[in-house]
């Protein structure tokens, strides 16, 4: 991938920890490394507030920041000690709490030496703030530079980033707020977004629908971009037709095409049946970490709360890798192959040395083997250690996956949803899984809430009665985000006949025929002990990822230069004041931008098309906050008291 933001976020973050001095570069997917110069270099204490933990902890574990000289981490917001002879590291957002604690530690004597990172720079008003408090408590001699830094987001993986901005659908959309807060929500955007091209080095032609929250950041940003662009301080000075790679070769730069989560409601709320969407809707991932909870022991006590297990996944983990975008049944029937070759590396293991280890042993006492031949083999133990580590991970974090599809009836769900996007599904079959499936109360309603989105007409007060009385009789006692749903469908703002851009096409298959095998979950009540491919044995697929998102339709349509694309709104930062922008033609690479709220099964269509394009297209899909289905029908509830739809 030639837009690789993850890995760029990490050289900034290096150059952060070396005080903004420049790092030798690193190997694609790889984490700088570099040799110390001074002792001011090697030693270092590095302060963080919630913020920006939350962004240097998918890319930077603990040994990697020990590598860069950071000996103690710590957060702003906690009770410090003060530790003298080590200079102090801060990265913090730039905000006026942020300011207050730095200058208080600066009062305290914390530190003997301050090098401040504010992210979001500091406006003039803060800056000018920073240095008054510093000069009257007589402190300012313990700062030693103020840096601005444009890493305000969470860069995930390679292709996918994240502005962790909570509650942004409802910020945009709610009619209780006054005009400058809707333009301070919009502002936040372009200062995420702003980060994020001033870290990839590019200056992008913006393509969105016209009118809504897209056009207001695409206008904001670009004026943002093209002051930028003249300024003394350019940061895009190194953006040269060199750093737009691949995309240079044919003459084009990158596109930045932005929506708004408006622009296609229901795939907020589906639920999923492929591995990383799974994951993060039902297992709740977050910063590329998922908590699973433990099976409870045997004669364990009554009432006892399950113990949670914390795995990391993502970048580095290889079965991840493999497997994120596989249907679940495939998922199981990996792990279970994953768990034979670990074990046949075991006995080639033993028969080649003679040494007696059992596949089933736990992965620390591997290493403790003491018998003979075992020697001879140790160069081979780190890795099946690692293997079975990744092993065990996987097949608990799927159990817990598995029970929970069983719990809540989830391939019935997402089989009657997908159904619904190709306009299969009837209000009966609807009813019947409402009133008699196993799902949660919260599971009913958004399978509910997508039907409403995608039926081609919408359904009359009387004909929906009886599902809202079947959803109360389940335990949803706020049916606040129906009503917005039917009042968006009312105002032609959402769904089947929302006429946004594309939307005639939005959920346009691209294989294979209509109607999914119906199938229940009597595979369930086996055990992965048992073997997991047993799981999926006599089972049918579900046709997962085989529907293209409206996000996809539209990408595909711009990045081709589609005619239907002319209906979009084209902003270009390099343009001439005054002339009419336009996209030269086809281009290669895009970063893809949902305002509002996105998640791992948008950004998996997206992945899926870009894969299988000709020529292969390069994808970076971010949003404003990556959601479950659950977070979003709150949002919308929300916005359904706040509007008086309710």
């Amino acid at each position: 991938m030639v837009l690789d933001i993850r890995q760029k976020q990490i050289d900034a973050l290096v150059r952060l920890l070396h005080l903004n001095a420049p790092a030798p570069a690193s190997r694609p997917g790889a984490v700088a490394t570099v040799t110390p110069v001074t002792d001011e270099e090697l030693y270092k204490v590095l302060v963080l507030d919630a913020f920006t933990k939350d962004v240097v902890a998918p890319l930077l574990r603990v040994n990697d920041l020990r590598r860069h000289g950071v000996t103690l981490h710590l957060q702003l917001e906690n009770e410090r000690q003060p530790i003298p002879d080590v200079p102090a590291v801060y990265f913090v957002r730039g905000s006026e709490e942020a300011v207050s604690a730095v200058t208080a530690d600066a009062g305290k004597g914390l530190y003997d030496s301050m090098h401040l990172n504010f992210s979001p720079p500091l406006t003039p008003p803060l800056l000018e703030a920073l240095a008054k408090q510093l000069v009257s408590s007589g402190s300012a001699h313990r700062v030693s530079k103020v840096f601005d830094q444009y890493l305000a987001f969470a860069a995930l993986e390679a292709g996918m980033f994240s502005l962790a901005q909570q509650g942004s659908y409802l910020a945009l959309n709610d009619p209780t707020l006054r005009d400058t807060q809707v333009e301070a929500a919009v502002t936040s955007v372009v200062d995420g977004l702003y980060a994020v091209l001033v870290t990839l080095g590019v200056v992008p032609i913006i393509r969105c629908p016209k009118g809504g929250a897209a056009e207001a950041v695409a206008a904001q940003l670009e004026g943002r971009l093209r002051a930028a662009l003249k300024a003394r301080g350019n940061p895009f000075s190194d953006a040269g037709p060199a750093a737009y790679g691949a995309a240079a070769a044919v003459g084009g730069r990158p596109l930045l095409a932005l929506f708004d989560r408006t622009f296609e409601l229901s795939v907020a709320l589906q639920h999923s049946w492929t591995y990383a969407p799974l994951v993060a809707d039902v297992l709740g991932m977050a910063s590329n970490r998922v908590s699973v909870p433990e099976p409870t022991p045997a004669g364990a006590a009554p009432g006892r709360a399950p113990i949670l297990k914390s795995y990391e996944v993502g970048v580095g983990d290889p079965f991840w890798e493999a497997n994120a975008r596989q249907q679940f049944p495939n998922v199981a029937t990996a792990v279970d192959a994953s768990l034979k070759e670990y074990k046949a590396a075991v006995a080639e293991l033993n028969k080649n040395t003679g040494a007696n280890v059992s596949a089933d042993m736990d992965p620390n006492q591997l290493m403790q083997q003491n018998t003979a031949g075992l020697m001879a083999a140790v160069n081979s133990l780190p890795q099946l250690t690692e293997q079975k580590r990744v092993v065990d991970k996987h097949t608990n974090i799927a159990s817990a996956l598995l029970r929970a599809i069983k719990a809540r009836g989830l391939d019935q769900l997402y089989q009657l949803e997908e159904q619904s996007l190709t306009g299969k599904a009837t209000m009966a079959e609807v009813s019947e899984l409402v009133q008699k499936g196993t799902g949660t109360a919260a599971d009913k309603l958004r399978l509910v809430l997508v039907f409403l989105l995608t039926a081609e007409s919408l359904p009359s007060e009387d004909d929906l009665r009886p599902i809202e009385d079947a959803l109360r009789a389940a335990g949803a006692t706020d049916l606040a985000a129906i009503a917005y749903v039917r009042r968006m469908r009312r105002m032609n703002l959402a769904g089947a006949r929302a006429t946004a851009p594309a939307a005639a096409s939005a959920l346009a298959g691209d294989g294979g025929p209509g109607g999914l095998a119906a199938f229940g979950l009597n595979w369930a009540d086996k055990t992965f002990g048992q073997g997991l491919t047993s799981l999926t044995k006599g089972v049918k697929n579900l046709l997962a990822g085989e529907q293209q998102a409206a996000v996809t339709v539209a990408v595909e349509a711009l990045m081709d230069a589609k005619p239907e694309a002319e209906a979009f709104a084209t902003f270009d930062p390099k343009a001439a004041p005054g002339r009419a922008a336009r996209q030269s033609g086809p281009c290669r690479e895009a970063i893809v931008f949902m305002i509002g709220g996105g998640n791992y099964l948008e950004r998996e269509s997206l992945a899926t098309w870009a894969g299988r394009a000709a020529p292969p297209k390069s994808i970076v899909y971010g949003a404003t906050e990556l959601l479950t289905g659950e977070a979003f029908a709150a949002q919308l509830a929300e916005l359904g008291r706040r509007s008086g739809a309710a």
